[in-house]
């Protein structure tokens, strides 16, 4: 066949260029950029999941430190949180108010995991975990309006996935920030 007859004169020019330049040829399952790193771009294994709380019922909550805010659990059927109080609801650790929800279904849509890490952790973004411990609601709401461009966090003021759920958004991390909510994926009370 006419049109296969370019592929070895291909390989061998290649071959040649290889050979003439210094560079070993690919071995058999390697590719013309050399065999696949091993090791050296896998990230560390993510730490092993928080235990779950034990029910509410079952033992009395240890009163919080005076420096640390205060941590919900309310049954299913409880309104949201009130004035002065945590933003989010949750029981079990993962069910979560409709608001909280909302803000883990923002924070889905808008990918903040590529940056921040699906646990919150922290990628080429900071640990937000931390994070919402240092900042206000203020400095919260700018930092996800505005953004920070010269640290690399785009702004989200023009997503509507995100603005009409900013206080969702921010009663769900909060709540993973305040080791409420356990897990990264939450479910519906």
């Amino acid at each position: 066949m006419s049109h296969d007859q370019p592929l070895p004169r291909l390989a061998a020019a290649l071959g040649l260029a290889l050979l003439l330049t210094g560079c070993p040829a690919p071995q058999e399952g390697e590719g013309a950029a050399g065999p696949k790193p091993t090791g050296e771009y896998d990230l560390p294994a993510p730490p092993a999941p928080a235990p779950s709380p034990a029910p509410a019922q079952a033992t009395p909550p240890e009163p919080a430190p005076a420096s640390a805010p205060a941590v919900t659990a309310a049954p299913p059927a409880a309104a949201p949180a009130a004035v002065g109080g945590a933003p989010y609801q949750v029981v079990d650790g993962y069910k979560v108010d409709a608001t909280t929800l909302a803000g883990f279904r923002a924070w889905r849509s808008a990918a903040c995991d590529r940056c921040h890490g699906a646990n919150q952790e922290g990628l080429v973004g900071p640990s937000l975990l931390e994070g919402i411990k240092v900042l206000s609601r203020a400095e919260f709401d700018a930092t996800v309006l505005k953004g920070r461009l010269d640290k690399g966090m785009p702004s989200f003021g023009e997503n509507p996935a995100v603005t009409t759920q900013l206080d969702g958004l921010y009663a769900y991390l909060k709540g993973r920030s305040d080791g409420a909510i356990t897990r990264a994926k939450v479910e519906a009370m």
